[in-house]
């Protein structure tokens, strides 16, 4: 499930191991930085994984990637059935560095996907048919959040191991879609903090993200590496 492997692809042209970045770029790190990395990493997770279905509103998936990488849960697809999806920073408030993206052009890809890493899908809708207390989180899911109009397609809405409705007591039928992920992504979390789950990850797997993170936080970090290359040749 961890989608990393030891050696990293910083340019087309290159690949370099996690421990040479840790060792050339991590001393550029102020030692404030460098220990919020390690406790970032102690509760990242890759069982939780956030996906957003064919959602209109930019500032709608940004603010969920906010919260979904607020929570520790670094997987998050986009199903782009229609316009490509941009980033609004201004929302997302730099989260979409932390997260570990991926795009998919169909909710079939996505779906085949996502089952290949034996997740349940839990998907929202009115139609509920389980409680989200009774879903047993210690177990690799995946929340699908759905569009603003229609919800998750029929498709998604098939294919899904649990359906969920928050519960409301006023007049409206529905959260915004950024509310309804950030309260689905809390429970989930407290859910499993309950269980006494952090992170699934090994000291390795922590490292090499950790090294990720060090070429996300430095800019020339790709450059530096390929001088590197380039005076050893």
């Amino acid at each position: 499930m961890f989608p990393h492997s030891e050696d990293i692809e910083v340019s087309p042209h290159l690949k370099v191991n996690y421990k040479l970045v840790l060792d050339l770029l991590l001393p550029q790190i102020t030692v404030e930085r460098q220990q919020r990395f390690n406790e970032v990493l102690s509760h990242r997770t890759f069982e939780v994984a956030t996906v957003c279905e064919s959602i209109y509103d930019r500032g709608n998936i940004s603010a969920v990637i906010r919260s979904a990488e607020a929570f520790g849960f670094a997987p998050f697809h986009i199903i782009e059935t229609g316009e490509k999806f941009k980033n609004s920073a201004r929302v997302t408030r730099g989260a979409e560095k932390w997260v570990e993206e991926r795009k998919w052009k169909s909710t079939s890809s996505a779906v085949e996907f996502l089952k290949s890493e034996n997740r349940k899908l839990i998907v929202t809708s009115l139609d509920a048919n389980v409680a989200i207390d009774d879903i047993d989180f210690s177990k690799p899911v995946a929340l699908v959040m759905g569009n603003e109009k229609d919800g998750v397609s029929e498709e998604m809405k098939a294919a899904a191991d649990y359906r969920i409705k928050i519960p409301m007591y006023g007049f409206v039928q529905s959260f915004n879609i950024s509310v309804a992920a950030a309260i689905s992504l809390h429970h989930i979390s407290q859910k499993r903090k309950q269980l006494g789950l952090k992170s699934e990850l090994t000291d390795q797997q922590r490292e090499i993200l950790k090294a990720h993170y060090v070429l996300r936080t430095i800019d020339s970090g790709a450059d530096q590496l390929q001088e590197y290359f380039n005076r050893l040749a």
